[in-house]
């Protein structure tokens, strides 16, 4: 049976400004899945010591899920924390800018420069489409070892997990 450890990254969840309700959701799905969940974790906004808990993760799971840092600014540091775990470079995708911009489309907006980091990714990660926001997520497998990146918002958490992420982890 797989397993899984899960890391929430966000300052406003480690000092109680939010609750952090995503873990439990996470959880509670993957155990439905049959997948045992090892560890769970927060982690301030800070992309070492995120990239510290990936590493240290994959040494005893199979399946890290992490949610939050996802956004477009400087303290979002998730894709940077899991391409310094992985030592990769992040790179730019830009099938995947247009995927942000023609979501911002739709919302009657127009992306910022900023938004524009949302379409870097780790180099061989595969990035996950998000159909209700503008944070796209991400997968990074290597070997037997996947991490998925989800978004801290949580109706795209709960999306993705269930659209994407539970039935990938099902089919391998």
């Amino acid at each position: 049976m797989p397993s899984a450890e899960i890391i929430a990254i966000g300052t406003e969840l480690l000092l109680g400004v939010i609750t952090d309700t995503n873990t439990a959701h996470i959880a509670r799905e993957l155990n439905k899945a049959g997948i045992d969940v090892f560890r769970t974790v927060i982690i301030g906004d800070n992309h070492k010591r995120i990239a510290e808990a990936i590493r240290n993760s994959i040494n005893r799971a199979d399946i890290i899920i992490t949610t939050g840092g996802l956004g477009p600014t400087v303290d979002d540091p998730t894709r940077n924390a899991v391409a310094e775990a992985f030592n990769r470079e992040l790179i730019f995708l830009p099938e995947l800018w247009a995927e942000i911009n023609e979501r911002f489309t739709a919302y009657g907006k127009k992306p910022s420069e900023n938004n524009r980091r949302q379409a870097y990714i780790p180099q061989g990660a595969i990035p996950i489409s998000n159909p209700v926001g503008t944070a796209p997520a991400f997968l990074l497998k290597e070997g037997n070892k996947v991490v998925f990146s989800l978004p801290g918002v949580p109706s795209e958490m709960k999306t993705l997990l269930q659209n994407a992420v539970i039935p990938r982890i099902l089919q391998e």
